[in-house]
């Protein structure tokens, strides 16, 4: 895989305005953008601007003074959760076609903690799951309205992704560790177990035909799904690099993107090696 620059979606200003939050929705129909400003911005396929709207504090009386920290679309692409750092995920009812009204109709406060990140695996179209700053990851039932403890950790959750069957997730978090969690293990019931102790803080994080994680070291791990690592590229000899932040895997789980604070690195596995490559 290659990637190229199309085209810009949104000018920059004339401050540091960070895009703190970015996800594609699963029809391919829509990109959601959260900016430094607390507006979401939703383009088209074709990148082309077709709405927006402002985010709220989860107190309507309180000031903003939070970010957006995460965001992402429902199964079914008609809905969008939107993680908050003043405690709180709101999901957004945006329907299928443009133009259609908005509305809140889903909340999860939470009495102690704020959101740090935020998934929704395909096939669980009733539960998102999100994770806090005091370790504990969530899922947020939305027939109940509940936010339910998945698992807890001593440890800030740095991020979350989710498995490529859709049926389970993996958090990382500050201490190092990354967990997996299945909603269903073959045997029926849920599992979670400690999946591998990363050589930084990892602040990016994928799973496709292998899970990848980086931080701020200069160190892209693959790992297997049982947590032994198959390859590490180290960039430590680059003067230039910052922190990794963000990764990504195409459809096919055989291409991985991973962002620093000024390149895109690009991993393409070799099947017939067996090798990823960037």
């Amino acid at each position: 895989m290659q990637l190229r620059h199309s085209r810009t979606l949104q000018p920059p200003g004339d401050q540091i305005a960070r895009v703190t939050a970015l996800t594609w929705s699963p029809n391919n129909r829509r990109l959601a953008a959260a900016t430094s400003d607390r507006v979401v911005l939703l383009f088209d396929e074709l990148g082309e601007k077709k709405d927006k709207f402002s985010t709220k504090p989860a107190d309507a009386k309180g000031p903003k003074n939070y970010l957006v920290t995460g965001m992402a679309f429902s199964p079914d692409s008609s809905k969008l959760a939107v993680a908050q750092s003043d405690n709180i995920v709101f999901i957004y009812k945006l329907g299928l076609e443009w133009g259609e009204k908005k509305s809140i109709c889903n909340k999860f406060l939470q009495s102690n903690a704020g959101v740090t990140c935020i998934t929704w695996p395909l096939e669980q179209p009733g539960e998102l799951v999100f994770g806090l700053t005091d370790g504990t990851v969530k899922v947020g039932v939305l027939k109940s309205n509940k936010g339910l403890k998945l698992y807890s950790t001593e440890s800030y959750v740095t991020t979350l992704c989710p498995s490529p069957d859709g049926h389970g997730v993996l958090s990382g978090h500050v201490d190092g560790s990354i967990y997996r969690y299945s909603f269903e293990d073959g045997g029926g019931g849920p599992s979670q177990s400690k999946l591998a102790h990363h050589t930084s803080i990892p602040t990016a994080l994928a799973w496709g035909e292998s899970i990848v994680a980086a931080g701020n070291d200069g160190k892209v791990i693959f790992y297997d799904v049982e947590g032994i690592v198959l390859q590490l590229f180290d960039y430590t000899s680059e003067p230039n690099l910052k922190e990794f932040t963000c990764a990504c895997f195409n459809p096919s789980g055989e291409s991985a993107v991973l962002a620093s604070f000024n390149r895109l690195h690009v991993f393409n596995l070799n099947t017939r090696r067996n090798l990823w490559e960037e």
